[in-house]
């Protein structure tokens, strides 16, 4: 592609994504659907050529791996065993032999089949993060295990594209493609641990030539997987561990990453959109069933999956129905095995388009969650969690006047041990099975449901409350307390003084605005230390161990869970 074609594609692209941004803006909806609605508008009027489409759907993914890179904690590597290691496993055993199957009774071999079986099995990063923003900044339950498999599906679709851009599937070139994939991966701890340092010490106040370096880094590692005949995706996964920094002195790439993160996530979707064809009856047929594996299939096995690993049935749902997407990684497969030769053509046109269909239903979808939920899959296991709940539960017959704490995250540990230092008689509510142990071993009387279920108020007795205490920040949960039936006093928590106030109007007592509650302890440090200079070491030293109890519990890096 010359640089003309190159500029000239890009005019065309971002020209036909900003006109349908703005249709859903003005409707208030997820750009994905328009972007994949704009591409299908350049690819049906044949702007531009096939060949520039899939180079630059290859750049796009590769800039978004590059950020998926430098998000990677290496800390989270333990939290993702906990919470997704049963259901990723069990989608991959369970799923993925379901979808070789169907694709070999159309008539595919084995290689075609196995690239139909990764399609149906891994998912959207870039879609399911979008869907569920809000749950993930909060650290609720189900967006956690939907980031947690995510994470997984990432990490083996990486391993994936090492091996199967392989010219041949013979056992040297693997090996030797694997080889140099863990070349390229400990160079880039290396300059994790000494490079990127070096740079952000040099670079002084700069965040310029910080952020120039880095792009820097990015060049060299995808040059260095290019001489290695690796696919550009393993290069850019390189380099975003290899920059990765958690010090205050990334701030300014980690800014700059993300505002170019939108230019590039635009040019992937009306990429994959101007791929998509009018359908021959064959296509329409692979793209239909790979589609309903995806949106129907996946969701029930990794429902079950969660459930039987010790979640509630609600969270199970709400983290499997973000989990509905083939993944833009399945497609940097099926492009690098088109290139190669290796992939049908037919299967190629379908995967694409179950891909734009999946994100795009999904998008749809997600308005439709709770009313699902409570209209059928509630019913249908309505006993059964009943029996679960009794079975994991231990509340005092007899209990009155108690309080009742939604939650068992930093706030409501902290409101346990006043509770316990007071002796005041309390139930908690929790639904994580992170949290499970603790509950256990810390808490008097506990309640392990949803407390989005009726059951679990009915288990902790809150008819005779005398206060109902939610530390969770999440309007249906707010909304939820606020339907019981029970003359106690209640005490929310909301994200902004206009959803508080909402709150109150609704009849709450009093609503926790953390924002509000920072700003007037903060004000209540300044004051303590303008007042008596001796007390700023005391202040210290209290706050020091405020932190160390967060670390302790393992608070420290997340927010509260419901």
């Amino acid at each position: 592609m010359t640089m003309t074609d190159l500029i000239t594609s890009l005019a065309i692209v971002f020209i036909a994504a900003g006109l349908f941004l703005l249709i859903a803006n003005q409707l208030s909806l997820s750009p994905v659907p328009f972007y994949l609605l704009a591409g299908f508008v350049i690819g049906a009027g044949e702007l531009v050529a096939q060949d520039q489409l899939i180079e630059l759907a290859q750049w796009g993914i590769a800039f978004l791996v590059f950020t998926f890179g430098y998000r990677f904690d290496f800390s989270s590597v333990q939290a993702v065993l906990r919470d997704a290691e049963t259901a990723a496993g069990t989608q991959l055993i369970v799923v993925g032999p379901i979808a070789f199957v169907v694709a070999t009774l159309f008539g595919f071999g084995t290689e075609n089949a196995v690239y139909f079986a990764i399609a149906a099995t891994l998912s959207s990063t870039i879609v399911g993060s979008e869907v569920l923003e809000q749950e993930i900044r909060n650290n609720l339950v189900h967006g956690r295990l939907a980031s947690s498999v995510h994470f997984f599906d990432d990490l083996l679709a990486i391993g994936l594209i090492v091996i199967l851009s392989a010219d041949q599937y013979t056992t040297t070139l693997v090996t030797s493609q694997i080889g140099f994939a863990v070349l390229l991966l400990l160079a880039s701890m290396l300059v994790y641990r000494h490079g990127f340092p070096l740079l952000v010490r040099l670079a002084g106040d700069s965040d310029e030539l910080v952020m120039m370096g880095s792009i820097s880094i990015l060049i060299a590692f995808l040059a260095g997987a290019e001489l290695a005949g690796l696919s550009a995706v393993v290069g850019a996964f390189a380099a975003g561990i290899a920059i990765r920094s958690d010090d205050v002195s990334s701030l300014g790439v980690r800014n700059g990453i993300a505002s170019i993160r939108d230019f590039f996530v635009a040019i992937f979707f009306v990429t994959l959109g101007s791929l998509v064809t009018i359908p021959s009856f064959d296509v329409f047929v692979i793209g239909a069933t790979l589609t309903a594996l995806v949106l129907f299939v996946n969701p029930l096995v990794m429902t079950l999956a969660f459930v039987f690993e010790g979640y509630d049935v609600r969270t199970a749902f709400l983290s499997s129905s973000s989990l509905n997407q083939v993944s833009e990684l399945s497609l940097v497969i099926a492009i690098e095995a088109l290139l190669l030769g290796a992939i049908s053509e037919t299967l190629f046109e379908g995967i694409i388009l179950a891909a734009a269909a999946t994100m795009i239903l999904t998008s749809v979808a997600r308005r439709y969650e709770e009313p699902v939920y409570r209209s059928i899959v509630e019913r249908v296991v309505a006993g059964r969690q009943t029996r679960k709940i009794d079975d994991r539960s231990d509340v005092s017959e007899g209990l009155t006047d108690h309080i009742v704490v939604v939650g068992y995250g930093r706030q409501g540990r902290r409101l346990v041990e006043t509770c316990e230092r007071r002796d005041i008689d309390y139930v908690v509510i929790e639904n994580d099975p992170v949290l499970w142990d603790d509950i256990q071993t810390e808490c008097r009387n506990y309640v392990f449901g949803d407390a989005l279920s009726v059951y679990p108020w009915e288990k902790a007795a809150v008819e005779d409350a005398s206060l109902v205490v939610s530390t969770v920040d999440h309007s249906l949960v707010s909304e939820a307390v606020l339907d019981i039936d029970t003359d106690a006093d209640v005490i929310l928590r909301a994200g902004t003084s206009a959803e508080a106030r909402d709150l109150l109007d609704d009849g709450a007592t009093y609503v926790s605005v953390p924002n509000v509650l920072a700003g007037d302890q903060l004000d209540d440090v300044v004051d303590t230390i303008e007042a008596d200079e001796g007390d700023a070491d005391a202040v210290r030293q209290q706050h020091l161990e405020m932190f160390e109890t967060l670390e302790r519990y393992g608070f420290a890096s997340r927010n509260e869970r419901i």
